[in-house]
């Protein structure tokens, strides 16, 4: 059965109702979630909690209190969406991206993380009220990163995507924007070797997939993370993991940051045309599930929804991501953030910074800006 239709397959189970594991039997699944969770007790966490990063970015655009006032930005998921594994607040993805975004808008950026380390999608809900409740007003865009959690302990995938797609539409409904990193490709993970790897592949790609599907139907966008730090990994594991060997470092949380920037950006509209087709990058118009599948293969790839049953398939040039400290922090933060920067800092390439290593992110394209050009403002 292909990828596509275990993808339909599960979306619809979502949304529908019924189970089913997909490609993969119990039998299996449960060998390869096994081997995953002894790796992951092996490599250890041990980590603190990541640093808090709520605040303005990008302060040389003006105060929060000037007209228009910041774009808001909600980051919602698990602990790759909350930065585990760094130590300083301008590190983790959700500052790099409001630090990213403050540059391209060229306007102050007010960051929200309510991701919460091992959350799994039914903590989304809780995730969402959080943003939602009370009387500030609904982020103009959110970033949510899920689904590694639902796979390890053993969350029905029709389940993980109907959870998924219930706080996709109540922050749809709130007039927010909405980009999914899907669930990253748990065959990369070490020690988990073959013949597990090539099931836990599967199985993470198969959730990927389904979860794009559930997510387009509601208007929203989804990056896929696959195996985006596999290849870096490999050449550069210290480098690129934190010291557990499992949660990303610093230029690990950067590389994943220039693969969703630009989507985001994109889904504001801040680049011009960004939604044409380009072939010379080999995209595509496809039905959403055959999307959702191809995408589900190649880290970085983006869908996004056209007419009808149909998705655009992007590949979209990285951006160098700043990094900057927050300012300062929404009143209904619990905790003071890291102080010190007053602005963005000066751009970084991620995993290409210190090594020059390319990978298979396309990283090496961040410095080109003669197409996907932000738009530029007065």
């Amino acid at each position: 059965m292909s990828r596509a239709r275990t993808a339909r397959r599960i979306a619809a189970g979502a949304a529908y109702g019924g189970g089913g594991l997909g490609l993969l039997g119990v039998a299996a699944v449960g060998l390869v979630l096994a081997e995953v969770q002894f790796a992951k007790r092996t490599v250890g966490t041990g980590l603190p909690d990541p640093p808090r990063a709520d605040g303005v970015y990008g302060s040389e655009f003006g105060g929060p209190e000037l007209s228009p006032g910041p774009l808001r930005l909600g980051m919602l998921g698990d602990s790759t969406a909350a930065g585990l594994g760094v130590r300083r607040a301008r590190q983790t993805p959700g500052a790099l991206l409001a630090s990213g975004l403050a540059a391209v808008a060229e306007r102050p950026v007010e960051l929200r993380n309510v991701a919460l380390s091992g959350a799994m999608s039914d903590d989304l809900d809780r995730q969402v009220g959080l943003l939602l409740d009370g009387d500030a007003p609904a982020p103009d865009v959110c970033v949510i990163m899920i689904g590694a959690n639902d796979v390890t302990r053993r969350m029905p995938p029709t389940q993980s995507v109907r959870l998924l797609t219930a706080a996709v539409r109540r922050l749809r409904l709130s007039g927010s924007e909405v980009v999914v990193g899907t669930c990253p490709d748990l065959g990369t993970i070490e020690p988990v070797y073959q013949p597990l790897r090539m099931l836990a592949r599967r199985a993470s790609r198969q959730l990927a997939a389904a979860q794009t599907i559930g997510v387009v139907a509601l208007g929203g966008r989804t990056v896929s993370m696959g195996d985006l730090l596999g290849p870096e990994f490999a050449a550069n594991p210290r480098e690129m993991f934190g010291p557990d060997s499992y949660h990303p470092s610093a230029e690990g949380y950067a590389t994943a940051a220039m693969a969703v920037l630009p989507t985001l950006c994109a889904a504001l509209g801040l680049w011009p045309g960004s939604d044409r087709l380009d072939v010379s990058r080999d995209e595509d118009l496809l039905p959403v599930a055959e999307a959702a599948s191809a995408a589900a293969g190649e880290a970085g790839t983006e869908v996004t929804p056209a007419r009808g049953p149909w998705a655009l398939l992007k590949h979209r040039r990285r951006r160098r991501v700043p990094e900057s400290e927050p300012i300062g922090q929404p009143a209904e933060a619990a905790e003071p953030a890291e102080a010190g920067g007053t602005g963005a800092a000066a751009g970084r390439l991620g995993a290409t910074g210190a090594t020059g290593a390319t990978g298979a992110t396309g990283a090496t394209g961040a410095t080109d800006s003669t197409d996907d050009a932000p738009v530029s403002r007065p």
